[in-house]
C-alpha cells in the first residue's frame, strides 16, 4: 500500500540528483580545511569529495606540516596551505571545513567571505549560539549555501517515515524518544557529539521546540559549579556523565534526550523512537536499514509476537531500491550532492545553518535549564554563550 507513493518520491530524488550531476560548472572546485592537530578532517570530510566527479579538489590547508603533506598525497591534489586564511587564492566554489567544532565559527567567516559558493559542515555546528548566528550571518551576508554533516539527514528513507507518521500509520505520534551512544561520553558531551544527530532527526518530525526542562547529573547527582570543566576547548564548558531532557514543540509532541555515561552496550541505544498509539517507527543512526516498524499497541502486551518490519526508501517491507544507499549516505555523497543543487537552485541544503544553530540552541537549553535549578526555559533563548561558562 505503500510502494507507489515511496518509488514516485525516490524517482524525483533520484532524477534530481542525476540532474545535477549532469550540468554542473566545469568542475565544482573544492577547498578542504583541516587540523591534523585538532580534529584532523572529521568523517572523511577530505575524502568524500574522490567519489563526486563533477568535482576537483583544489588545495588542502592544515598547520600541521606532516599532516598536510599525508593529505595532500592521499587526495592527489599539490597546492597546500598552512594557514587556511589563504585558501581564497585558489578561488574555490565550496569548502569542506573538517576539524573540531572550536574552529568552525572562524573558519567559516573566512570562507563566508571568500567568495566560495558553498561549506560543508563537520558536526556538530559550533559551540554557542553567538558563534553560530556569527556563522549564520556570514553566509545570508556573502550568499553562501552551508551544509551541516548530520549525514542521515540526507537518507532517502527518512521521508518515508516522515510519509507514514503523517499517514497515521502508528496512530497519533505521542512522543520521540532519543539516546546517544551512552559510552564513555555518556551525559552532555554524549549529547554535543552524537545527541546533536539525534535531535536534528527529531525536530524533522515534531517541528521547532518551544521549550525545555532538563537536569545534569554526575553519578546519579545534579552537577554543582565545582564540577564544570572549562578548559576543554571543544565545548566550552562541560559537566557530568548523564543527562535527562525534555523538550515542547510547536507539534505538541514532546521530545526526550537521555543519556548515561557506560549505560549498557555502546552505540545499540544510538537513535531515535517515534512512539504512537498504533506502533513504533524506530531509527537507528548510521544503520541500514534506518528504520523499522512495530504495529501494535505500545502499551498494550499481546501473547502473539510482533515483528520489526525495515522500512526502505520504497516502503514498508520493500526491498532497498538501491543497494548502496547506506554506503552513499554515510559517505557524505547524498550530502554533498545535496549542497550543489541548493547553491544551483538558490536554496537551503535539507540540513543548513540554521538547522545546526537549532541544535546548538537545544543543547543550550538543557544547560540553562539545569543551571535554574531544572525550571522550565522557553525558546528562542536569550543565552548566546554557554550557560555553564559563567555558571557560579
Amino acid at each position: 500500500m505503500f510502494r507507489r507513493h515511496f518509488l514516485t518520491t525516490l524517482a524525483a530524488t533520484t532524477a534530481s540528483t542525476a540532474l545535477t550531476a549532469a550540468n554542473p560548472p566545469q568542475k565544482w572546485r573544492v577547498a578542504v580545511l583541516g587540523d591534523s592537530n585538532h580534529g584532523k578532517y572529521g568523517h572523511s570530510l577530505d575524502s568524500m569529495w574522490l567519489r563526486l566527479p563533477e568535482v576537483e579538489i583544489v588545495a588542502v590547508a592544515d598547520p600541521n606540516p606532516k599532516g598536510l603533506e599525508a593529505t595532500l598525497k592521499k587526495l592527489n591534489v599539490t597546492t597546500g596551505f598552512a594557514d587556511y586564511r589563504e585558501i581564497a587564492q585558489v578561488k574555490p566554489d565550496i569548502v569542506a571545513v573538517c576539524p573540531a567544532m572550536s574552529l568552525h565559527r572562524d573558519m567559516a567567516l573566512v570562507v563566508a567571505a571568500s567568495g566560495a559558493r558553498g561549506i560543508y559542515m563537520e558536526k556538530p555546528f559550533c559551540r554557542s549560539l553567538a558563534e553560530a548566528d556569527d556563522i549564520v550571518n556570514a553566509c545570508e551576508k556573502h550568499g553562501v549555501k552551508l551544509a551541516l554533516a548530520h549525514r542521515n539527514r540526507w537518507h532517502p528513507t527518512l521521508p518515508v517515515v516522515k510519509q507514514l507518521v503523517n499517514d497515521g500509520t502508528i496512530g497519533r505520534l505521542l512522543e520521540l524518544r532519543g539516546r546517544g551512544k551512552e559510552d564513555r561520553r555518556g551525559g552532555l558531551e554524549d549529547l554535543w557529539i552524537l545527541g546533536s544527530h539525534v535531535l536534528n532527526l527529531a525536530t524533522f518530525f515534531t517541528g521547532r521546540p518551544t521549550a525545555c526542562s532538563a537536569e545534569v547529573l554526575l553519578d546519579s547527582r545534579p552537577v554543582t559549579p565545582a564540577d564544570v570543566i572549562r578548559t576543554k576547548e571543544d565545548f566550552s564548558a562541560i559537566a557530568g556523565n548523564a543527562v535527562h531532557a525534555r523538550f515542547e514543540t510547536e507539534s505538541g509532541v514532546p521530545i526526550y534526550f537521555d543519556s548515561v555515561q557506560d549505560a549498557g552496550d555502546a552505540k545499540v541505544g544510538f537513535g531515535l523512537q517515534l512512539i504512537g498509539t498504533k506502533g513504533i517507527i524506530d531509527i537507528r543512526v548510521d544503520n541500514t536499514p534506518l528504520a523499522h516498524l512495530l504495529l501494535g499497541n505500545p502499551f498494550q502486551p499481546v501473547a502473539e509476537p510482533r515483528t520489526w518490519v525495515p522500512i526502505t526508501a520504497a516502503g514498508v517491507g520493500e526491498p532497498e531500491p538501491n543497494a548502496k544507499i547506506g554506503n552513499i549516505v554515510m559517505s557524505h555523497e547524498q550530502g554533498a550532492r545535496d549542497l550543489i543543487a541548493a547553491i544551483q537552485e538558490n536554496r537551503q541544503p535539507l540540513c543548513s545553518a540554521v538547522d545546526g544553530r537549532l541544535t546548538v540552541e537545544m543543547i543550550t537549553s538543557v544547560m540553562l535549564s539545569h543551571v535554574r535549578g531544572g525550571k522550565r526555559v522557553e525558546f528562542p533563548l536569550e543565552q548566546p554563550e554557554n550557560p555553564f561558562g559563567a555558571w557560579k
